[in-house]
C-alpha cells in the first residue's frame, strides 16, 4: 500500500505502507544506532515524535520481550529505507512487523532516509504525517495542526500512576537467555518516573539497589518518606519547563540525599538550580556521540536522546560545575553541584540500545549514597 510522509513545511516523501494500517502524526526526529530498534520504539521519551532511523534495513532480527524499554512502544510512527519482512535472529519472537502493527504503530519504507535526515538537518525538526489516503495537501495541513512539544508537559502522560517495587536485574546474553538473580539489595533509592527506561533500572538492582518507582508529582516530602539512600530523576519526553511540580521537588531534596539525574532529569535539575533551558534545531538522537568528560579528557561515545538542552551559561558558577561536554556542538551533557550530592548527565549511560562506555556513573551514584550511609 502507498503511503506519504508529509512534513509540515510542505515537504512529501512517498513511500510503502507497513505495520498499522493507520495514520500517524508527530514530530519528525532522526536516530543513528545501527541496532536497537525495539528499544527505541518503547523508549517513552519519544511520545509525541516518529522516527526516522538512519540504518538502511531496519527489522532484520525480529523483537523479543526482553529488548522492551517499557510496557508498549511510544514513537507515533516509523520511517526507515528498508523494512525486512523476515527476521533472522535466534532471539526473536515475533517478526518486527508483527510487532508494530499489534501495537498499532504506523511506518513508511522505500524513501530517501538521507534526504529527509539533511531536510531535518537544514531546516529544524518537523511535523509530519504519515498518510495512506487522502490528497497530499490535507496531510500537509493535518501535520501543521499537531501539537508541538515546545512547552508540553509530556512526562506525567508517561509517568506509573502509582509506585511500584523494581527487582530485575541485567539478562545474560546467551544462548540460552538467563536473568540471574541480582546481588542482595544494600541501599534504597527512589526513583522518579517521568518516562523511565527499564534498563535504567536493571543498572540500579544490579548495583544492589532496592528500587521504589514513583509518579513523576511525587512530592520531596513523600519521597523522603520512604527512607531512601539515593533519589534517581529519569528521562522522559517533552520539555522540561512546564514540569515546575518536579523542579520543586528537586529543589527540596537538594543536599537532603544524593541525586542522580538522566536526560529529562539533567534538564530538571538545571531548572532547579536556576538555570534555563532551549530546544536544539535537531536534537541528539543515537548510539554514538562523542561526549568529553573534562575531569580526565577521555572522549566516550555515548547514546542520546533528547531535544532540549541546559544553557551551560545560565547556571550558577559558583554552584555548579560541568562535567561533560558534547564534542559535535558543545552542549553541556553532564553536571555536578560543588556543595550537594548530586551530579546528572543529558546523555544515557544505560545504553539501550548504545556503547557502554558511561556505566561508571551508576558505580558513582552507588559510591555517594554509600559515603552518605557513613556519615
Amino acid at each position: 500500500m502507498e503511503a506519504i510522509l508529509a512534513l509540515e513545511n510542505g515537504r512529501i516523501f512517498r513511500g510503502a505502507a507497513f505495520g498499522a494500517r493507520q495514520a500517524g502524526g508527530g514530530e519528525v526526529v532522526f536516530n543513528t544506532s545501527m541496532t536497537g530498534y525495539q528499544e527505541i520504539f518503547t523508549d517513552p521519551s519519544y511520545a509525541g515524535q516518529m522516527v526516522c532511523l538512519t540504518n538502511p534495513q531496519i527489522g532484520n532480527y525480529g523483537a523479543n520481550a526482553l529488548d522492551d524499554e517499557a510496557a508498549r512502544p511510544y514513537i507515533e510512527g516509523l520511517i526507515v529505507r528498508d523494512f525486512s519482512p523476515i527476521a533472522s535472529n535466534w532471539r526473536s519472537q515475533e517478526l518486527a512487523e508483527t510487532y508494530l502493527r499489534r501495537h498499532g504503530i504506523p511506518g513508511i519504507a522505500g524513501i530517501d532516509t538521507r534526504a529527509l535526515v539533511r531536510h531535518l538537518r537544514d531546516h529544524g525538526v518537523q511535523r509530519g504525517v504519515i498518510a495512506t489516503s487522502g490528497a497530499a495537501e490535507e496531510a500537509v495541513a493535518r501535520a501543521r495542526a499537531l501539537p508541538k512539544i515546545d512547552g508540553a508537559d509530556l512526562a506525567q502522560g508517561v509517568s506509573t500512576a502509582s509506585p511500584y517495587d523494581w527487582r530485575e536485574g541485567l539478562v545474560a546474553l546467551g544462548p540460552p537467555l538467563a536473568r540471574p538473580a541480582p546481588p542482595s539489595p544494600s541501599l534504597r533509592v527512589v526513583a522518579y518516573d517521568f518516562g523511565i527506561k527499564r534498563n535504567i533500572l536493571r543498572q540500579l538492582t544490579e548495583k544492589g539497589c532496592e528500587v521504589t518507582v514513583v509518579p513523576a508529582t511525587t512530592s520531596a516530602e513523600d519521597a523522603l518518606a520512604l527512607r531512601p539512600d539515593g533519589v534517581f530523576l529519569s528521562n522522559g519526553p517533552g520539555d522540561p519547563a512546564p514540569c515546575t511540580y518536579a523542579q520543586a521537588a528537586i529543589r527540596r531534596l537538594a543536599g537532603r540525599v544524593p541525586i542522580f539525574g538522566i536526560c529529562l532529569g539533567h534538564q530538571l535539575i538545571g531548572l532547579a538550580l536556576g538555570g534555563k533551558t532551549y530546544k536544539l534545531k535537531f536534537g541528539h538522537h543515537g548510539g554514538n556521540h562523542p561526549v568529553r568528560r573534562l575531569a580526565t579528557g577521555k572522549v566516550e561515545i555515548t547514546a542520546h536522546n533528547h531535544n532540549f538542552a541546559v544553557d551551560a551559561d545560565s547556571l550558577p558558577a559558583g554552584e555548579v560545575e560541568a562535567t561533560h561536554v558534547d564534542l559535535n556542538d558543545q552542549t553541556l551533557e553532564g553536571m555536578r553541584h560543588r556543595s550537594y550530592p548530586l551530579f546528572s548527565v543529558q546523555y544515557h549511560p544505560e545504553a539501550a540500545p548504545g556503547p557502554h562506555d558511561s556505566h561508571y556513573l551508576f558505580d558513582e551514584f552507588v559510591a555517594l549514597m554509600r559515603e552518605r550511609k557513613r556519615t
